[in-house]
Protein backbone atom coordinates (compact mmCIF):
# COMPACT_ATOMS: atom_id res chain seq x y z
CA UNK A 1 0.00 0.00 0.00
CA UNK A 2 1.39 3.52 -1.23
CA UNK A 3 1.69 5.18 2.27
CA UNK A 4 1.16 8.61 0.43
CA UNK A 5 -2.23 7.48 -0.79
CA UNK A 6 -3.65 6.85 2.93
CA UNK A 7 -2.47 9.71 4.68
CA UNK A 8 -4.14 12.92 4.95
CA UNK A 9 -3.24 15.69 2.83
CA UNK A 10 -2.38 18.86 4.93
CA UNK A 11 -4.87 21.32 4.77
CA UNK A 12 -3.90 25.19 3.19
CA UNK A 13 -3.70 27.68 6.14
CA UNK A 14 -6.40 30.79 5.30
CA UNK A 15 -4.06 33.71 3.81
CA UNK A 16 -4.26 36.67 5.64
CA UNK A 17 -5.68 39.12 3.52
CA UNK A 18 -7.68 42.73 4.00
CA UNK A 19 -10.49 40.48 5.04
CA UNK A 20 -8.86 39.14 7.90
CA UNK A 21 -10.20 39.53 11.42
CA UNK A 22 -8.09 41.76 13.64
CA UNK A 23 -7.97 39.20 16.52
CA UNK A 24 -6.25 37.05 14.00
CA UNK A 25 -3.24 39.45 12.96
CA UNK A 26 -2.91 39.72 16.71
CA UNK A 27 -3.50 36.32 17.88
CA UNK A 28 0.04 35.94 19.28
CA UNK A 29 -0.32 39.08 21.17
CA UNK A 30 -3.20 37.15 23.62
CA UNK A 31 -0.76 35.38 25.87
CA UNK A 32 1.10 38.58 26.35
CA UNK A 33 -2.51 40.10 27.65
CA UNK A 34 -3.27 37.33 29.93
CA UNK A 35 0.29 38.45 31.74
CA UNK A 36 -1.03 41.87 31.51
CA UNK A 37 -4.33 41.69 32.78
CA UNK A 38 -3.23 43.68 36.22
CA UNK A 39 -1.47 46.44 34.34
CA UNK A 40 -2.77 49.79 32.62
CA UNK A 41 -1.84 49.74 29.29
CA UNK A 42 -1.99 53.06 27.47
CA UNK A 43 -1.47 52.67 23.67
CA UNK A 44 -0.15 56.69 22.64
CA UNK A 45 0.15 55.82 18.57
CA UNK A 46 -2.54 53.88 17.12
CA UNK A 47 -4.47 55.08 13.90
CA UNK A 48 -7.14 55.51 12.03
CA UNK A 49 -7.46 54.81 8.34
CA UNK A 50 -9.61 57.84 8.03
CA UNK A 51 -9.86 57.87 4.10
CA UNK A 52 -11.96 54.34 4.63
CA UNK A 53 -14.83 56.91 6.41
CA UNK A 54 -13.66 60.36 3.65
CA UNK A 55 -17.30 61.13 3.58
CA UNK A 56 -18.05 61.13 6.87
CA UNK A 57 -15.16 63.21 7.32
CA UNK A 58 -15.32 65.85 4.60
CA UNK A 59 -19.17 65.97 5.62
CA UNK A 60 -17.65 67.88 8.73
CA UNK A 61 -15.87 70.74 6.36
CA UNK A 62 -16.94 73.80 8.32
CA UNK A 63 -16.41 75.73 4.49
CA UNK A 64 -19.18 75.16 2.52
CA UNK A 65 -16.98 76.01 -0.55
CA UNK A 66 -14.46 73.55 0.19
CA UNK A 67 -17.07 70.87 1.34
CA UNK A 68 -18.83 71.30 -2.04
CA UNK A 69 -15.15 70.88 -3.84
CA UNK A 70 -14.72 67.49 -1.62
CA UNK A 71 -18.33 65.90 -2.47
CA UNK A 72 -17.42 66.70 -6.51
CA UNK A 73 -14.58 64.87 -5.65
CA UNK A 74 -16.74 62.04 -4.17
CA UNK A 75 -18.67 62.22 -7.27
CA UNK A 76 -15.59 61.32 -9.56
CA UNK A 77 -14.55 58.20 -7.67
CA UNK A 78 -13.40 56.17 -5.00
CA UNK A 79 -9.89 58.52 -4.47
CA UNK A 80 -9.95 60.66 -1.25
CA UNK A 81 -10.56 64.17 -2.83
CA UNK A 82 -8.78 67.38 -1.89
CA UNK A 83 -5.70 65.24 0.23
CA UNK A 84 -2.33 65.82 -0.99
CA UNK A 85 -0.53 62.30 -1.98
CA UNK A 86 3.46 61.35 -0.58
CA UNK A 87 4.81 59.27 -2.62
CA UNK A 88 4.41 55.56 -3.72
CA UNK A 89 3.28 53.94 -0.54
CA UNK A 90 5.11 50.97 0.44
CA UNK A 91 3.83 50.29 3.76
CA UNK A 92 1.47 47.29 2.90
CA UNK A 93 3.38 45.55 -0.28
CA UNK A 94 5.35 42.55 -0.49
CA UNK A 95 3.55 40.08 2.73
CA UNK A 96 3.50 43.89 4.97
CA UNK A 97 0.70 43.89 7.22
CA UNK A 98 -2.39 43.94 4.94
CA UNK A 99 -4.44 46.14 7.47
CA UNK A 100 -2.57 48.86 6.57
CA UNK A 101 -3.84 49.53 2.97
CA UNK A 102 -7.72 48.81 4.04
CA UNK A 103 -9.50 47.95 6.63
CA UNK A 104 -12.62 45.51 4.85
CA UNK A 105 -12.44 42.93 7.39
CA UNK A 106 -16.68 42.58 8.27
CA UNK A 107 -18.02 44.20 11.72
CA UNK A 108 -21.78 43.92 12.45
CA UNK A 109 -24.04 46.92 12.92
CA UNK A 110 -24.47 48.84 15.82
CA UNK A 111 -21.05 50.91 17.32
CA UNK A 112 -19.42 52.65 14.83
CA UNK A 113 -17.11 50.67 12.30
CA UNK A 114 -14.08 52.23 13.15
CA UNK A 115 -14.97 51.86 17.07
CA UNK A 116 -15.56 48.20 16.61
CA UNK A 117 -12.40 47.81 14.96
CA UNK A 118 -10.00 49.96 17.51
CA UNK A 119 -12.07 47.68 20.07
CA UNK A 120 -10.93 44.33 18.40
CA UNK A 121 -6.99 45.58 18.79
CA UNK A 122 -7.51 46.96 21.99
CA UNK A 123 -8.90 43.46 23.24
CA UNK A 124 -6.45 41.66 21.17
CA UNK A 125 -3.35 43.24 22.99
CA UNK A 126 -4.79 43.74 26.33
CA UNK A 127 -4.78 47.84 26.11
CA UNK A 128 -6.82 49.56 28.65
CA UNK A 129 -6.88 53.22 26.70
CA UNK A 130 -5.44 53.82 22.89
CA UNK A 131 -5.05 57.21 21.61
CA UNK A 132 -6.02 57.25 17.69
CA UNK A 133 -4.08 59.23 14.63
CA UNK A 134 -4.87 60.02 11.25
CA UNK A 135 -3.15 58.04 8.89
CA UNK A 136 -2.75 59.34 5.42
CA UNK A 137 -3.55 62.93 6.55
CA UNK A 138 -0.16 62.51 7.98
CA UNK A 139 1.06 64.29 5.27
CA UNK A 140 -1.05 67.24 5.09
CA UNK A 141 1.75 69.37 6.43
CA UNK A 142 3.08 69.77 3.05
CA UNK A 143 -0.24 71.02 1.31
CA UNK A 144 0.03 73.52 -1.07
CA UNK A 145 -3.22 74.95 0.07
CA UNK A 146 -3.56 76.18 3.58
CA UNK A 147 -7.02 76.76 3.55
CA UNK A 148 -7.21 72.91 2.74
CA UNK A 149 -4.95 71.73 5.45
CA UNK A 150 -7.47 73.83 8.12
CA UNK A 151 -10.74 72.50 6.75
CA UNK A 152 -9.86 69.00 6.73
CA UNK A 153 -7.78 69.20 9.90
CA UNK A 154 -10.61 70.41 11.69
CA UNK A 155 -13.15 68.33 9.66
CA UNK A 156 -11.07 65.10 11.01
CA UNK A 157 -11.46 66.53 14.39
CA UNK A 158 -14.92 66.94 14.31
CA UNK A 159 -15.90 63.47 13.19
CA UNK A 160 -13.78 61.57 16.04
CA UNK A 161 -15.10 64.48 18.76
CA UNK A 162 -18.57 63.49 17.29
CA UNK A 163 -18.80 59.96 15.72
CA UNK A 164 -16.20 58.31 17.43
CA UNK A 165 -14.87 59.36 21.21
CA UNK A 166 -18.32 59.05 22.56
CA UNK A 167 -18.56 55.85 21.61
CA UNK A 168 -15.56 54.37 23.68
CA UNK A 169 -15.05 56.06 26.83
CA UNK A 170 -11.26 54.02 26.15
CA UNK A 171 -10.52 55.93 23.21
CA UNK A 172 -8.77 59.23 23.27
CA UNK A 173 -7.50 61.73 20.65
CA UNK A 174 -4.54 64.14 20.22
CA UNK A 175 -6.05 66.29 17.77
CA UNK A 176 -4.84 67.82 14.99
CA UNK A 177 -3.42 71.06 14.63
CA UNK A 178 -3.22 72.98 10.86
CA UNK A 179 0.31 74.35 11.67
CA UNK A 180 0.55 75.83 8.25
CA UNK A 181 -1.89 78.67 10.04
CA UNK A 182 -0.45 79.61 13.22
CA UNK A 183 -3.97 81.66 13.62
CA UNK A 184 -6.89 78.82 13.03
CA UNK A 185 -3.75 76.30 15.62
CA UNK A 186 -5.42 78.57 18.32
CA UNK A 187 -8.76 78.55 17.11
CA UNK A 188 -8.94 74.77 17.25
CA UNK A 189 -7.11 74.67 20.83
CA UNK A 190 -9.91 77.25 22.03
CA UNK A 191 -12.44 75.42 20.28
CA UNK A 192 -11.90 71.80 21.32
CA UNK A 193 -9.70 71.37 24.60
CA UNK A 194 -12.58 71.10 26.49
CA UNK A 195 -13.96 68.31 24.11
CA UNK A 196 -14.81 64.94 26.30
CA UNK A 197 -11.73 62.32 25.08
CA UNK A 198 -9.45 65.29 23.93
CA UNK A 199 -6.17 64.25 25.81
CA UNK A 200 -3.91 67.01 23.90
CA UNK A 201 -2.71 68.09 20.16
CA UNK A 202 -0.77 67.06 17.88
CA UNK A 203 1.41 68.36 14.66
CA UNK A 204 2.57 66.75 12.23
CA UNK A 205 6.09 66.81 11.75
CA UNK A 206 6.84 66.34 7.89
CA UNK A 207 6.33 70.05 7.15
CA UNK A 208 9.03 73.12 6.68
CA UNK A 209 7.94 75.72 9.13
CA UNK A 210 10.06 76.61 11.88
CA UNK A 211 7.99 75.89 15.25
CA UNK A 212 10.10 79.47 16.82
CA UNK A 213 8.44 81.77 14.97
CA UNK A 214 6.77 84.47 16.56
CA UNK A 215 3.46 83.87 14.98
CA UNK A 216 3.10 80.37 17.02
CA UNK A 217 3.98 81.46 20.69
CA UNK A 218 -0.35 82.56 21.05
CA UNK A 219 -0.65 78.72 20.02
CA UNK A 220 1.54 77.76 22.57
CA UNK A 221 0.61 79.95 25.51
CA UNK A 222 -3.01 78.52 24.67
CA UNK A 223 -1.71 75.19 25.22
CA UNK A 224 0.13 75.82 28.37
CA UNK A 225 -3.15 77.27 29.59
CA UNK A 226 -5.70 74.60 28.72
CA UNK A 227 -3.03 72.03 29.95
CA UNK A 228 -3.04 69.90 27.17
CA UNK A 229 0.43 68.08 25.99
CA UNK A 230 1.78 69.04 22.60
CA UNK A 231 2.99 65.94 20.42
CA UNK A 232 4.61 65.81 17.07
CA UNK A 233 4.23 63.04 15.11
CA UNK A 234 6.80 61.78 12.40
CA UNK A 235 5.77 60.90 8.97
CA UNK A 236 7.65 60.59 5.85
CA UNK A 237 7.84 61.77 2.25
CA UNK A 238 9.82 61.54 -0.77
CA UNK A 239 9.28 64.94 -1.42
CA UNK A 240 12.21 66.48 0.47
CA UNK A 241 15.46 67.06 -1.82
CA UNK A 242 17.58 65.46 0.58
CA UNK A 243 15.65 62.03 0.63
CA UNK A 244 15.60 62.23 -3.03
CA UNK A 245 18.67 60.88 -2.68
CA UNK A 246 17.37 57.70 -1.48
CA UNK A 247 16.40 54.77 -3.92
CA UNK A 248 15.32 52.35 -0.75
CA UNK A 249 11.88 52.88 0.37
CA UNK A 250 13.39 51.02 3.76
CA UNK A 251 16.15 53.97 3.64
CA UNK A 252 14.10 57.16 3.37
CA UNK A 253 11.95 55.47 5.58
CA UNK A 254 14.38 55.05 8.05
CA UNK A 255 15.49 58.83 7.88
CA UNK A 256 12.42 60.50 7.21
CA UNK A 257 10.99 59.67 10.58
CA UNK A 258 13.57 60.66 13.09
CA UNK A 259 14.65 64.03 10.39
CA UNK A 260 11.36 66.09 10.74
CA UNK A 261 11.58 65.50 14.86
CA UNK A 262 15.42 66.53 14.92
CA UNK A 263 14.56 69.47 13.25
CA UNK A 264 11.28 70.44 15.35
CA UNK A 265 13.13 69.56 18.52
CA UNK A 266 16.11 71.42 17.79
CA UNK A 267 14.47 74.29 17.15
CA UNK A 268 12.07 74.56 20.14
CA UNK A 269 15.25 73.70 22.53
CA UNK A 270 17.65 75.93 21.02
CA UNK A 271 15.15 79.11 20.64
CA UNK A 272 14.03 78.77 24.36
CA UNK A 273 10.34 77.47 24.17
CA UNK A 274 10.97 75.43 27.25
CA UNK A 275 11.76 78.44 29.38
CA UNK A 276 9.49 80.78 27.87
CA UNK A 277 6.49 78.03 28.15
CA UNK A 278 7.62 75.67 30.90
CA UNK A 279 4.09 73.96 31.96
CA UNK A 280 3.65 72.85 28.55
CA UNK A 281 4.08 69.39 28.14
CA UNK A 282 6.03 68.31 24.55
CA UNK A 283 5.72 64.73 23.16
CA UNK A 284 7.87 63.26 20.02
CA UNK A 285 5.55 60.56 18.31
CA UNK A 286 6.36 57.63 15.99
CA UNK A 287 10.81 58.76 15.58
CA UNK A 288 11.65 55.54 17.54
CA UNK A 289 14.82 56.71 20.15
CA UNK A 290 18.03 55.92 18.58
CA UNK A 291 18.35 59.45 17.18
CA UNK A 292 18.10 61.16 20.62
CA UNK A 293 21.06 60.37 22.24
CA UNK A 294 23.07 61.82 19.41
CA UNK A 295 20.54 65.11 19.17
CA UNK A 296 21.59 65.25 23.26
CA UNK A 297 25.28 64.97 23.09
CA UNK A 298 25.17 66.91 19.38
CA UNK A 299 23.43 69.88 20.47
CA UNK A 300 25.57 69.59 24.44
CA UNK A 301 28.42 69.97 22.69
CA UNK A 302 27.63 73.05 20.34
CA UNK A 303 25.90 74.73 22.82
CA UNK A 304 28.99 74.71 25.16
CA UNK A 305 31.28 76.15 22.86
CA UNK A 306 28.53 78.74 21.83
CA UNK A 307 26.36 79.68 24.70
CA UNK A 308 26.08 82.86 23.44
CA UNK A 309 23.32 82.11 20.35
CA UNK A 310 20.89 80.52 22.98
CA UNK A 311 20.51 83.24 25.71
CA UNK A 312 17.37 82.00 26.87
CA UNK A 313 18.76 78.84 28.11
CA UNK A 314 19.83 78.55 31.80
CA UNK A 315 20.57 74.77 31.47
CA UNK A 316 22.27 71.87 28.60
CA UNK A 317 20.36 71.19 26.27
CA UNK A 318 20.43 67.63 26.83
CA UNK A 319 18.66 68.48 30.47
CA UNK A 320 15.36 70.35 28.66
CA UNK A 321 15.37 67.20 26.43
CA UNK A 322 14.87 64.71 29.23
CA UNK A 323 12.00 66.38 30.31
CA UNK A 324 9.86 65.54 27.48
CA UNK A 325 8.17 62.82 26.45
CA UNK A 326 8.72 59.90 23.91
CA UNK A 327 6.47 57.31 22.68
CA UNK A 328 8.50 53.65 21.96
CA UNK A 329 7.14 52.82 18.62
CA UNK A 330 9.34 51.98 16.36
CA UNK A 331 11.58 50.64 19.10
CA UNK A 332 14.60 49.50 18.18
CA UNK A 333 16.54 46.70 19.36
CA UNK A 334 19.03 45.54 17.03
CA UNK A 335 21.55 46.10 19.90
CA UNK A 336 20.34 45.94 23.70
CA UNK A 337 23.11 47.58 24.97
CA UNK A 338 22.34 50.57 23.16
CA UNK A 339 18.95 50.69 23.64
CA UNK A 340 19.37 50.22 27.12
CA UNK A 341 22.13 53.50 26.87
CA UNK A 342 19.17 55.17 25.28
CA UNK A 343 16.40 54.81 27.89
CA UNK A 344 18.72 55.92 30.35
CA UNK A 345 19.86 59.01 28.14
CA UNK A 346 16.04 59.72 28.16
CA UNK A 347 15.09 58.56 31.86
CA UNK A 348 12.55 56.17 30.24
CA UNK A 349 11.38 55.23 33.78
CA UNK A 350 9.55 58.40 33.75
CA UNK A 351 9.25 59.98 30.19
CA UNK A 352 8.96 57.42 28.01
CA UNK A 353 5.30 56.06 26.85
CA UNK A 354 4.31 52.74 25.11
CA UNK A 355 2.61 52.58 21.83
CA UNK A 356 1.47 50.35 19.33
CA UNK A 357 1.10 52.17 15.96
CA UNK A 358 -1.43 49.52 15.13
CA UNK A 359 -2.22 48.76 12.10
CA UNK A 360 0.58 49.58 10.53
CA UNK A 361 3.46 47.20 9.42
CA UNK A 362 6.09 48.14 11.75
CA UNK A 363 3.79 47.77 14.84
CA UNK A 364 5.05 47.14 17.92
CA UNK A 365 2.87 44.90 21.06
CA UNK A 366 2.85 45.38 24.83
CA UNK A 367 5.47 42.79 24.51
CA UNK A 368 8.39 45.15 23.08
CA UNK A 369 8.21 46.61 26.66
CA UNK A 370 7.92 43.51 28.59
CA UNK A 371 10.72 41.53 27.05
CA UNK A 372 13.27 44.22 27.90
CA UNK A 373 15.38 42.26 29.77
CA UNK A 374 17.36 45.70 31.32
CA UNK A 375 13.89 46.64 32.62
CA UNK A 376 12.67 46.25 36.31
CA UNK A 377 9.13 45.62 36.85
CA UNK A 378 8.10 49.41 37.87
CA UNK A 379 9.79 50.80 35.39
CA UNK A 380 7.48 48.62 32.77
CA UNK A 381 4.95 49.58 34.25
CA UNK A 382 4.96 52.98 33.91
CA UNK A 383 6.24 52.74 30.26
CA UNK A 384 3.51 50.41 29.36
CA UNK A 385 0.86 52.76 31.06
CA UNK A 386 0.99 55.03 33.98
CA UNK A 387 3.72 57.25 32.42
CA UNK A 388 0.76 58.20 30.16
CA UNK A 389 -1.83 58.18 33.10
CA UNK A 390 -0.02 60.88 34.46
CA UNK A 391 0.79 62.88 31.69
CA UNK A 392 -3.24 62.87 30.45
CA UNK A 393 -4.77 62.44 33.72
CA UNK A 394 -6.35 59.64 32.76
CA UNK A 395 -8.73 57.16 35.71
CA UNK A 396 -6.35 54.53 36.87
CA UNK A 397 -8.12 51.34 38.58
CA UNK A 398 -6.69 50.43 42.13
CA UNK A 399 -5.70 47.22 40.62
CA UNK A 400 -3.93 48.58 37.82
CA UNK A 401 -1.80 51.40 39.84
CA UNK A 402 1.38 48.99 40.50
CA UNK A 403 0.81 50.22 44.60
CA UNK A 404 0.34 46.60 46.35
CA UNK A 405 -2.32 46.68 48.45
CA UNK A 406 -1.20 46.60 52.13
CA UNK A 407 -1.41 42.91 54.14
CA UNK A 408 -3.78 42.04 55.90
CA UNK A 409 -3.69 42.01 59.64
CA UNK A 410 -4.52 38.96 60.76
CA UNK A 411 -6.26 39.30 64.65
CA UNK A 412 -4.70 37.98 67.22
CA UNK A 413 -6.35 34.94 69.42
Amino acid sequence: MNIRETAPRPTELEKFSTRTDTRDYLAKATPTKEKLKDWLVVDVDAHVNETAFWSEVTDCIDNDVLRYIAEAFRDRGPAPGLLNANGPLYQDVAGRIMHQQKLAEPTPPGLHRQVQLSQRAMDAMGIDYMVVFPTPMLSLGMHPQIDVEVALGNAYNRWLIEQILPQDKRQKALLYLPFNDPDACVETVERFADAPGVVGFSVTSTRHKPVWHNSYMRLYAALQEAGKPLGFHAGFTWADPSFQQLNRFIGMHSLSFAHYNMVHMTNWVLNGLPERFPKLKVIWIESGLAWVPFVMQRLDSEYMMRTSECPLLKRKPSEYIQEMYFTSQPLERSNMKLTQATFEAIKADTQLLYASDWPHWDFDAPSSITKLPFLKEEAKRNILGLNAARLFELEVPPAQSGVKAPPVAVPAE
